[in-house]
């Protein structure tokens, strides 16, 4: 039996792609999901301190508003119970298949349809597949030499153990990025040591966390309009520092110069501040917003290692100058294995064709969603739809809705395929990287949004409004149809 729509991942992208997909009348679909429950990377996040740092209104779908936020940045939990609320809301649950892991998917061009291979289970055939896996799905340890050697309590941020006690301990944090500086202020309140062992300082700017009051919370409920506009102004605001984050401009400068003052005003020592300050434009890496981080690390039981890390040993870290620094756990905040080359399964389209391969050297996508040669597939959060500046549920927001109207035609028009124009997506590409050239991320510090030669799979650049507009249609001309006639054999229409 096939099915019309195979989803895969059951987090924010998987649970948005099925709402809209039943807003268009689409139900016969399933969600793939390799967890016991929904939630995706919050689900998987629940280390101390865990919150986004995008307001919730902005970090919401515009079609799934939620009046009960309790404050300004959200926690990974009440993230979670929105997302649990939307699956029973919109009557998701029924759709969604746990504990069930793509291996890979393979297309049929004879019969136009997708098998989804799963880990000891009967395969899935569908018409049409949403990779709804996420970029942050899959941990990431570092590189470092006898890691597997240390003896002690290994703990990652995104798989975080919580039976574990870090009262009286001595504890090192690897990592002083976005999640790093969420778990430092908890763990310095807990642990009888806690040393920060740092690559690169980030451009910290400080997060102001409000409690919404019931009053406001009775408007929101009550005139759906007031959200709407809360969210609009939200957006905007983050669209405005865009200027200064995307691109290196005088209002750079500017986002440096409230950074700068923010860790003069936190931090007192000189020498500290010396260590903290970053040497790279302002958006060149992900801005860390925090007001804990830097009164965490003066902490009288805190410490701060700039010198870089030689090895694991069975009791702690060496650095590099040659002292051996000891730990009950070490607690690794490295982030995620990112798809910037390569795919989280095996992916194998026309006449056997790699995706893979074809990544190999550096992920690409037609507008993020859709690959030539490989019809019916598309992703969510794929190759340069990564923001800067704004919520990546705005980003994602905007794929979905293509992704659902192409599938809606494909349905409609009892479509064998759609497939992009592979010169479409070159000239697209093309643009993309042109464009990269002149953005922060692209000016010359090492992060996680570049592969190792340089090339920047990950994020996009412009505004918001220009990525969420180029994915406002379907435009036909960019794809090859491969139509199925009554009584007749399949022919190219367009």
């Amino acid at each position: 039996m096939t099915i019309s729509v195979a989803i895969i991942g059951a987090g924010f992208a998987g649970i948005g792609a099925a709402i809209r997909l039943k807003d268009q009348g689409i139900t016969d679909f399933t969600i793939l999901e390799r967890g016991s429950r929904v939630g995706g990377t919050w689900r998987d996040n629940t280390y101390p301190g865990a919150a986004c740092d995008i307001p919730s209104r902005l970090y919401s779908y515009s079609f799934a508003p939620n009046p009960e936020w309790s404050q300004t940045y959200s926690g990974s939990s009440e993230i979670l119970d929105y997302i649990d609320h939307m699956v029973t809301e919109f009557g998701i649950a029924p759709h969604i298949r746990f504990d069930h892991t793509v291996t890979g998917v393979v297309y049929d061009a004879q019969a136009g349809e997708w098998t989804v291979h799963l880990d000891g289970r009967e395969p899935v055939r569908a018409r049409a597949v949403v990779v709804a896996s996420g970029p942050l799905a899959n941990v990431s340890y570092p590189d470092i030499p006898g890691i597997d050697s240390y003896e002690g309590h290994k703990i990652h941020s995104a798989r975080w153990d919580h039976d574990y006690d870090f009262a009286g301990k001595r504890v090192a944090v690897v990592g002083t990025g976005a999640s790093a500086v969420q778990i430092i202020p908890e763990l310095v309140k807990t642990a009888a040591s806690v040393k920060v062992f740092q690559r690169t300082p980030g451009w910290v700017l400080p997060r102001i966390n409000r409690s919404t009051n019931g009053l406001l919370k009775r408007l929101y409920r009550e005139l759906p309009a007031a959200e709407g506009l809360a969210r609009a102004a939200w957006f905007w605001g983050h669209e405005s520092v865009a200027v200064g984050v995307v691109w290196d401009t005088p209002f750079t400068r500017l986002v440096e110069a409230v950074s700068l003052a923010n860790l003069r005003m936190q931090v007192k020592d000189p020498w500290l501040r010396r260590q903290l300050k970053p040497d790279f434009s302002a958006g060149c890496k992900r801005l860390l917003m925090t007001s804990d981080y830097y009164p965490a690390l003066q902490a009288d039981n805190c410490k701060l290692v700039t010198w870089p890390i030689a090895r694991l040993s069975p009791k702690g870290i060496r650095s590099v100058e040659g002292v051996e620094h000891q730990f009950d756990a070490i607690v690794f905040a490295t982030g995620f294995e990112v798809s910037k080359a390569g795919t989280p399964f095996p992916v194998t389209g026309i006449d056997g064709r790699d995706l893979a391969s074809e990544w190999s050297r550096g992920a690409y996508a037609y507008r993020s969603v859709a690959v030539s040669g490989y019809p019916n597939l598309f992703f969510t959060f794929g190759p340069n739809s990564g923001p800067g500046h704004s919520s990546a549920l705005v980003y994602m927001e905007a794929q979905i809705d293509y992704i659902v109207g192409a599938i809606a035609k494909l349905l409609q028009f009892h479509w064998k395929s759609i497939d992009v124009r592979p010169e479409v997506q070159a000239r697209y590409n093309k643009d993309i990287q042109r464009r990269l050239r002149s953005t922060t991320w692209n000016s010359g510090c090492q992060s996680w949004y570049l592969t190792e030669d340089g090339f920047n799979a990950t994020m996009y650049p412009g505004f918001a409004t220009q990525y969420v507009n180029q994915l406002k249609e379907v435009d036909l001309r960019d794809f090859k149809i491969t139509e199925v006639r009554a009584g007749s054999e399949p022919v190219l229409t367009s």
